[in-house]
């Protein structure tokens, strides 16, 4: 669905708008114990751009080594930190930093930064919005590798029948829109609907799509969810709903697919090409 520098970017600009402090900056692993500074907000002199910081070296190797944020007030004189990257850092003017580490099931992925150019101590509110962008990158990025491996199934080798070919890709379809409803960034929101628009398309094998019954979202993540047999309770899990709003989206979709019962709205549904 993309590549961790890309969603880096998001938060880094995401961090910036919320905290408004004068620099934040990130970057993606790019080797298993080293991380480059890709994205900037702030920079006055590019000193920065594309540094390799290493696992245990400086602030933000420090940060990768913890797996935990680590803050400084004045960069130049801490004490708890190695002073590797007093060059590139110093040309900044930075003095007060904190460094998040992005982790994803127990694995960096990156590392998000914001600055002052002020030995001050930053706000206990800049630093809880620091964490929550890192948290909300971490929950992207998990997303988005459930994503990856969902469509890599469908590229495997398959030894089955057309039959368990087709619930296969009805599964993925599904997987898809729940998880797209996870993410936080809206560009891999977009491309996960996208990517299950086309599986739904597939459906239609080159036959003219019905009039489309103008479903809701989360209607049609419901009977994506039906239509590979779930029942309301396994779809209200799948989706981090209430079983009973779970049947409130199912009966609402099906009066507007004109349908008695559940599979004749998935039928319906899949005639218009809303599901594959």
């Amino acid at each position: 669905m993309g590549d961790d520098a890309g969603a880096v970017r998001t938060a880094v600009l995401s961090l910036q708008r919320a905290t408004g402090l004068p620099m934040v900056f990130g970057g993606a692993l790019s080797g298993r114990d080293r991380m480059r500074i890709t994205e900037l907000v702030g920079g006055t002199t590019g000193s920065l751009d594309g540094l390799v910081v290493r696992r245990n070296s400086g602030l933000g190797g420090k940060a990768m080594a913890l797996e935990r944020p680590v803050w400084v007030s004045d960069y130049p004189r801490a004490a708890s930190i190695s002073h590797d990257y007093d060059g590139p850092v110093g040309a900044e003017g930075l003095l007060s930093i904190v460094a998040v580490p992005i982790v994803v099931r127990r694995n960096v992925r990156g590392v998000l930064y914001g600055a002052l150019r002020e030995p001050l101590s930053l706000a206990d509110r800049v630093l809880a919005m620091a964490v929550q962008a890192a948290r909300d990158l971490e929950q992207d990025l998990a997303v988005r590798d459930e994503a990856d491996q969902a469509l890599a199934r469908l590229n495997a080798p398959c030894a089955g029948s057309a039959a368990a070919r087709w619930e296969e890709i009805r599964a993925v379809h599904a997987e898809l829109r729940g998880l797209a409803d996870q993410v936080t960034d809206p560009d891999v929101q977009a491309r996960l609907l996208r990517a299950s628009s086309r599986l739904a398309a597939a459906g239609r094998e080159g036959a003219p799509a019905a009039a489309s019954p103008g479903l809701s979202p989360r209607e049609l993540d419901v009977l994506s969810y039906v239509a590979i047999g779930c029942t309301n309770a396994q779809a209200a899990q799948q989706l981090g709903l209430l079983p009973a709003t779970v049947k409130s989206y199912l009966k609402s979709a099906m009066r507007k697919l004109n349908s008695h019962t559940r599979m004749e709205a998935v039928a319906r549904a899949r005639r218009s090409g809303l599901l594959p």
